[in-house]
């Protein structure tokens, strides 16, 4: 069997799901999800994919629409096409050029995922 930690979980374009998701691996949403996710690795919102609540993670990619906190560990990266309302709590930030982006803005240092196991 796999890594658990590497895990890579996908919801596709199409697809609704209602609730909240805490994961160890990565997560790509294509779909939508209402409700908050929990992972210790990197979430992808793809450019169909629309999140409505909380997001906790390791990185961001986002190139779809998300509307709530987003607090990362480390980078925060909005796509071109990426549509932000909310809160966003980061170490590092990386905005391209048309992305909308909607909210307030807190920085803070970067936290290995090695400094978190130490604690």
């Amino acid at each position: 069997m796999g890594n658990e930690s590497t895990a890579r979980n996908i919801i596709g374009q199409g697809t609704t799901i209602n609730g909240d998701v805490e994961l160890n691996g990565d997560f790509r949403i294509d779909g939508k999800l209402i409700g908050s996710i929990v992972s210790l690795g990197r979430i992808v919102i793809g450019p169909s994919g629309v999140v409505e609540g909380n997001v906790t993670c390791q990185n961001a990619d986002i190139s779809g629409r998300l509307k709530g906190k987003l607090i990362t560990q480390d980078l925060s990266s909005f796509k071109s096409t990426a549509d932000f309302d909310g809160e966003l709590n980061t170490a590092r930030i990386a905005i391209e050029v048309g992305a909308r982006f909607n909210g307030k803005c807190e920085m803070k240092e970067a936290v290995s995922k090695a400094d978190e196991r130490i604690k």
